[in-house]
């Protein structure tokens, strides 16, 4: 075959699709299992042995020198120069679709590599969106402006109103992924009204196509990121979920948790909170812890699919979070709560808390939000304190979830819930560690390969004769550019326009 201009692999050229340059195959060929043949080096080649670098975080971009400049760009243009352009693909293939999702970490199945930057591809919207996510991560590490990123997001407005204006393009998977990416990017650098104006834009995408089941049916990947990252930026559940049946336009739990029975998992008596619990805690939150117990047990013996968590941590947070009565930051002292609803709601946001902390951040930090169920989840445990009570495991399990999350969070809190800690461990006579581990274990647990080692830290602080503990705090939201916010105003009028 003689040698052409073109990168794309002879298959994909063949019957015209999008190529997305992978080596040694590219995804539609490792998914047809056909010979994948390249006329050309494509984008992705690292070296001359052909083979893909792995991620390599450490590495400075800004001296990154991409080879093999294709003199015709087979990709959407932009105003970016070439090199710089092929510089952020290579950073968004290679690292920020492995930090968005995290939870796929191989190249041939990583949903970012296989089905979102093939659209990208063809759609100069979702690529410039897509480029955005690599430029704000070199200029972050760079410190010296945002100017690439601006030129980006400029671009990236402009030619998505163009899509929306016809309804055709506007329900279609890029179009959707590129809004809620700029509802994620704007959220990080404190435009929060853009954002949520990105959000409520999605929404109306959503409906469009029949609602976030129809788009989970032909476009996972999509309805993930929505549900998710819309519940992030604007701190609550912006979707309804599905009953336990799978009944409903809302989000679907999983098959684990479908099956799992909420009736027979806190029948053990060794278990010393089971009473505690089924007497005084709410049946909506009771229903869901119980079932979570019994899918993290079973867990341990049949293996768990990554994907399965993520579903799994969104139907369950939005769950709770749809039955949590209305908060109030203004707690009436003078009329001491019940036990049972303090003791509920401490159930309802540690379990939320916990399932942040196994899950982990994907596609957007969840710092924020997490922020917000720390604070009343403290909260609510001072009002359990207006009321006597015996301890329990239960009580180990709330300080050692309040310790992992507060200490990203705020360091006042984690040295509450540490002081919290020694007086829970003293009225029970725990004497280390692994006492205090046996009795967390006992509560709600899923092993995850760093499950000790991020527990284990804070439970020894706990024995510890130090008085204080160094607390490293998270980025609650990067500041992106101290200009933002005036950069910001000029998007409202657009987009506003734009989503009605």
């Amino acid at each position: 075959m003689s040698r052409t201009l073109r990168r794309s692999c002879t298959a994909c050229y063949k019957y015209k699709h999008s190529c997305d340059l992978r080596t040694p195959r590219c995804s539609r060929c490792i998914k047809r299992n056909v010979p994948c043949v390249y006329a050309n080096q494509p984008l992705t080649v690292s070296d001359d042995s052909g083979s893909t670098i792995a991620p390599n975080y450490s590495t400075a971009l800004t001296s990154y020198r991409f080879p093999g400049l294709d003199p015709f760009d087979s990709y959407p243009q932009t105003r970016l120069p070439r090199e710089r352009v092929q510089r952020l693909i290579h950073s968004f293939l290679h690292k920020i679709a492995f930090q968005y999702y995290p939870l796929d970490l191989s190249a041939t199945t990583n949903p970012f590599l296989i089905s979102w930057w093939p659209l990208a591809l063809g759609d100069p919207a979702l690529f410039h969106v897509s480029l955005q996510t690599a430029c704000l991560d070199e200029e972050l590490l760079a410190q010296k402006g945002f100017q690439a990123s601006e030129i980006l997001m400029t671009d990236s407005v402009s030619l998505l109103r163009r899509k929306i204006e016809d309804q055709s393009l506007a329900v279609q998977d890029g179009t959707m992924n590129s809004v809620i990416t700029l509802a994620a990017i704007e959220f990080g650098k404190g435009n929060v009204d853009i954002a949520g104006m990105h959000v409520n834009g999605v929404k109306k995408l959503v409906t469009l196509r029949g609602g976030i089941t129809a788009v989970r049916q032909t476009s996972p990947l999509t309805a993930r990121m929505i549900s998710w990252v819309s519940m992030l930026v604007m701190g609550h559940p912006q979707f309804d979920t599905q009953d336990d049946a799978g009944i409903g336009d809302g989000i679907p739990s999983t098959p684990e948790y479908q099956y799992a029975s909420s009736t027979d998992a806190l029948e053990d008596g060794v278990v010393d909170f089971v009473h505690f619990v089924n007497d005084n805690v709410e049946y909506s939150v009771r229903d869901v812890f119980i079932r979570l117990r019994n899918v993290f047990q079973r867990a341990r013996h049949i293996p768990f699919p990554p994907t399965h968590l993520h579903d799994l941590t969104c139907f369950v947070i939005h769950r709770l979070l749809l039955s949590a009565p209305s908060y109030s930051t203004e707690p009436n002292s003078q009329t001491p709560p019940s036990i049972p609803s303090c003791i509920t709601e401490c159930v309802r946001y540690a379990t939320i808390i916990y399932m942040f902390i196994i899950h982990g951040p994907t596609y957007y930090s969840h710092a924020v939000i997490l922020h917000t169920m720390v604070m009343r989840f403290v909260q609510h445990l001072k009002l359990l304190d207006l009321a006597p009570h015996v301890h329990s495991s239960l009580d180990v399990w709330f300080v050692a979830i309040g310790m992992v999350a507060s200490t990203g969070t705020d360091p006042a809190h984690y040295q509450w819930f540490l002081e919290r800690a020694r007086m829970v461990a003293g009225a029970l006579n725990l004497r280390s560690w692994s006492d205090a581990t046996n009795k967390v274990k006992s509560v709600l647990w899923f092993d995850i390969p760093q499950g000790d080692a991020i527990f284990r830290p804070h439970l020894d602080a706990i024995f510890s004769d130090a008085t204080d503990i160094s607390v490293h705090r998270l980025d609650l939201a990067v500041c992106v550019s101290s200009s933002s916010a005036r950069e910001g105003l000029s998007r409202i009028a657009q987009l506003s326009d734009a989503y009605t």
